[in-house]
């Protein structure tokens, strides 16, 4: 069958930015949250997962997910970003399943900004990033 809309394919590095551009902003907030307003239910996840010390863990992964974000937004190591973000939300999903009732998070959220990072894996940066493909 036909595409609908041939002229659109000309316009498929701009998906890839799209993503990019939304996950990027997602882990900023994520990390933001995780140093203000969620800083207590992550404290008492990372405990219950024994992640200790808790108060060295936590503000290092607020901080790589803010500033993974932000190499997303550039388009800079887009790649590295999304792999590292996958695991991320390997780790996000993980929590979520084990300490269900201390973030009370939406599961489908971490399934979905996990295929968002995953995409971006295997596409890369899109349109208007640093990143330059090979």
């Amino acid at each position: 069958m036909l595409n609908p809309f041939p002229d659109l394919l000309n316009l498929t590095l701009f998906g890839p930015l799209i993503l990019r551009i939304l996950l990027g902003l997602i882990f900023i907030d994520l990390g933001l949250l995780k140093l203000r307003g969620e800083k207590e239910g992550w404290l008492a996840s990372f405990e219950t997962l024994g992640l200790r010390p808790t108060s060295l863990f936590l503000p290092l992964y607020a901080l790589l997910q803010i500033i993974g974000g932000l190499l997303l937004l550039a388009g800079l190591w887009t790649q590295i970003a999304a792999l590292t973000f996958v695991i991320f939300t390997l780790i996000e999903l993980y929590i979520e399943w084990q300490a269900r009732e201390i973030l009370k998070r939406d599961f489908v959220f971490y399934l979905l900004i996990f295929t968002i990072s995953l995409s971006l894996l295997l596409t890369g940066a899109g349109a208007y990033a640093i990143d330059i493909p090979l």
